[in-house]
């Protein structure tokens, strides 16, 4: 047993020794005791984007570290079983560090594994383009992935696909994109069934933007990607919100089928580091899997992609 399986079988091993009270306890009495400043600063960044839940001590509310010790208690069986289907020992580091800084703050180990050589998403030592690509950019923003794209592999591309729901920003899409040849910009939202959903725009950032059944925005097509692209796709990114699961169950045939490689940001919901692979594996298990984290933030781990190729 080599540093970093120890190190993540003690981690299992601690968290399975204390009901799911006691882990919160321990993990609210860890952001207790952390400098203020760092204390401020997760607060405010768990208040801007409500994917975790709020986090506000001075008003005894600890929801976000409260829903972080259920996943844990409840799960880390199954956080157990992804360390060992992760392919490279870099993988397994990173879901280490992430989950110990769930658990103990441990922001330390979070910087060591920031990438550092590429760009978010495309990693060459795992991700190789030939020719006639179909790449899907699921939340293109304003095109950064796909212009990335471009630049790390040239124009290798048989078609570019882009889905973006914010009409504002699909404005911008259009623009920054209007150069670049065979891309078919789309807004719409992908999801498990065809149908309308609104968009709920966050105050902070258009780039957490999601989709909810029903509110006040934006209305906007929300389309199954099996249902919306006809052509074989050979890559699939998705970076959509936390309705990655839901993308990913709108586009079964084209994975059953077609076996594309799948970039898939697992951080906005709690369980979709390890509920992603399982719904992959659901559908092929012939998928290798990787873990990278481009995040800029070393106090809470953002920006995790998880490869399947």
């Amino acid at each position: 047993m080599n540093c970093t399986d120890r190190d993540f079988a003690k981690l299992v091993d601690d968290i399975k020794s204390v009901s799911e009270e006691d882990l919160f306890g321990r993990m609210a009495a860890g952001f207790d005791s952390l400098p203020l400043d760092i204390r401020r600063g997760l607060q405010i960044y768990f208040d801007k984007f409500g994917f975790w839940g709020r986090l506000d001590p001075e008003h005894g509310i600890y929801d976000e570290i409260k829903a972080k010790a259920r996943e844990l208690s409840e799960h880390i069986d199954d956080f157990a079983r992804v360390y060992d289907l992760l392919a490279d020992y870099r993988s397994k580091k990173t879901l280490f560090a992430v989950l110990n800084n769930w658990y103990a703050y441990d922001f330390k180990t979070v910087a060591r594994v920031k990438e550092q050589l590429f760009d978010e998403y495309f990693d060459h030592d795992l991700l190789h383009c030939g020719e006639n690509e179909v790449f899907v950019d699921l939340g293109a923003y304003y095109g950064e992935t796909t212009l990335s794209f471009i630049y790390n592999y040239g124009n290798c591309h048989k078609k570019i696909y882009c889905y973006e729901i914010t009409p504002d920003v699909f404005a911008q899409l259009q623009k920054n994109l209007s150069a670049v040849r065979r891309a078919d910009l789309r807004l719409k939202g992908v999801g498990a069934s065809a149908g309308r959903m609104t968009v709920s725009r966050n105050v902070f950032s258009s780039s957490a933007n999601t989709l909810t059944e029903s509110g006040e925005g934006t209305d906007v097509e929300v389309v199954t990607l099996d249902e919306d692209i006809q052509e074989p796709v050979t890559i699939i990114k998705a970076d959509i919100e936390g309705s990655e699961q839901d993308a990913l169950a709108g586009a079964v045939n084209h994975i059953v089928n077609e076996r594309p490689r799948l970039l898939i940001s697992v951080y906005h919901c709690n369980e979709d580091m390890w509920k992603i692979p399982e719904i992959i594996r659901g559908m092929r298990d012939d998928y290798k899997f990787y873990l990278r984290f481009k995040g800029s933030s070393f106090l809470y781990p953002t920006e995790l992609t998880l490869f399947a190729l």
